[in-house]
């Protein structure tokens, strides 16, 4: 009777196995992400930009399809984005989503393209804005959200971290540790503990460095921003402290203009060089820290010799760095386009916490989320505290100031220009 019986159990268990083996395989939902919609629709979805090529989308049109596995999505690049992308959403094969950037608020050409942009902030779309950082939302009359963060930039210095613990130092956090590390390096025999790109005044790396000292000093005084983008006479004075600063380094030969010089571009010449693996800090902005991982295996002293390195703020005073935290790719969705139910179900599941980090780290630039730990090139940023973290959008720093401060910097650097004569100089420059 017992083998009857175990024969018998092993029977049913086989049939039981072979049913559930037999079963055809379901859409499978992402971690936290319910659909709202019919799993089985079927329509097309077209993303329009600025980038030649965009992995870290494309991994997400598999993560969708694996939900909605007949929703056809793709990414165009528009060549001329910036003058066509109005004429675009108005034709019959207009984009569904597309790339917007905040500083487009300022300017009327974008205002028909602008038009076209859904209401983010609508609660029926039930968008995860929680998830993003607060400054990073361009928002607009009665809260209005026209577009929303994929990436984020900022600025800072890529750091050697083998470098610092085999000369015994610290990874700078303020202005007067920077000096100090910079002057024990510069005993060590390291010509230009500090370096960066310098080309031309429109696209020197200084930039990166001036900007967030310039805005420390100026976001919390009452009427600066203001008086900067109107070009009031006597502005120039709030750029001051990072000219100094600038010139500082300069004149004790921390920053060394001439082998800053020998770097041919601001991206993959900057990364290279920094690759090599004798450069303890390199200025840059997060654009070209995206572009590190693809290059590690480009430059043959990293691959034979690879260290572990960082991107820090830059040490910007006595009391420590600032985060300056702009947007570098929004989202809009055309509200006038085809299938608007089914692409703002693709934005519902795109701006969650989750798959926002997931873009940000194949892409390599900063999450827009609150969570700045899963990448520990970025881990540095995480520890800025709130009340130093400002937001370029936030503080509504026009371009024009941007580009004078640019001007101002490489007055100093490289054309012999007195700190005082760039101070006055600043509007007219």
């Amino acid at each position: 009777m017992k083998r009857i019986l175990l024969a018998g159990m092993l029977i049913l268990l086989c049939v039981v196995c072979s049913a559930c083996g037999s079963k055809k395989p379901e859409a499978k939902e992402e971690a936290g992400f319910k659909p709202a919609l019919d799993t089985k629709t079927s329509c097309e979805i077209k993303v329009a930009g600025t980038y030649a090529n965009f992995e870290a989308l494309e991994a997400e049109f598999d993560s969708f399809n694996r939900i909605y596995p007949n929703v056809v999505l793709s990414y165009v690049k528009l060549d001329d984005y910036n003058n066509i992308i109005g004429t675009a959403l108005e034709g019959s094969d207009a984009p569904n989503i597309y790339f917007t950037f905040f500083w487009m608020y300022e300017k009327e050409q974008y205002e028909a393209c602008l038009a076209h942009a859904e209401d983010l902030s609508d609660p029926k779309l039930g968008l995860e804005l929680a998830a993003f950082r607060p400054g990073l939302l361009s928002r607009r009359e009665a809260g209005r959200l026209d577009m929303l963060p994929v990436f984020s930039s900022t600025n800072g210095m890529l750091v050697n971290e083998d470098l610092f613990k085999k000369e015994g130092l610290t990874v700078p956090e303020t202005y007067p540790e920077l000096l100090q590390v910079c002057s024990e390096f510069q005993k060590k025999g390291y010509q230009s503990p500090v370096m960066c790109y310098l080309g031309e005044a429109s696209q020197t790396s200084l930039i990166s460095f001036g900007l967030p000292v310039f805005c420390g000093s100026i976001y919390q005084e009452e009427g600066a921003v203001e008086k900067l983008v109107r070009m009031e006479p006597g502005c120039g004075e709030y750029a001051r402290p990072a000219l100094e600063r600038m010139h500082e380094l300069i004149e004790k030969g921390y920053l060394n203009p001439e082998e800053c010089g020998k770097i041919a571009d601001s991206y993959n010449k900057v990364i290279l060089r920094f690759f090599e693996g004798d450069v303890p800090m390199m200025i840059c902005a997060g654009d070209v820290v995206s572009g590190t991982k693809k290059r590690e295996s480009q430059s043959e002293t990293f691959t034979a010799k690879p260290f572990t390195y960082s991107f820090i703020p830059v040490p910007a005073d006595e009391t420590g760095a600032y985060f300056i935290d702009t947007p570098n790719v929004e989202f809009s969705v055309n509200r006038d386009c085809a299938n608007l139910d089914m692409t703002n179900e693709f934005m519902r599941f795109l701006m969650s916490a989750q798959e926002l980090n997931k873009m940000a780290q194949i892409k390599r630039l900063p999450t827009v989320t609150t969570d700045l730990s899963f990448d520990s090139v970025y881990a540095p940023f995480g520890k800025i505290p709130e009340s130093r973290i400002i937001s370029e959008e936030g503080i509504n720093l026009k371009d024009n100031v941007v580009v004078q401060l640019r001007k101002a910097l490489y007055a100093v650097a490289l054309e012999g220009i007195s700190v005082d004569e760039a101070v006055r100089d600043f509007t007219t420059r």
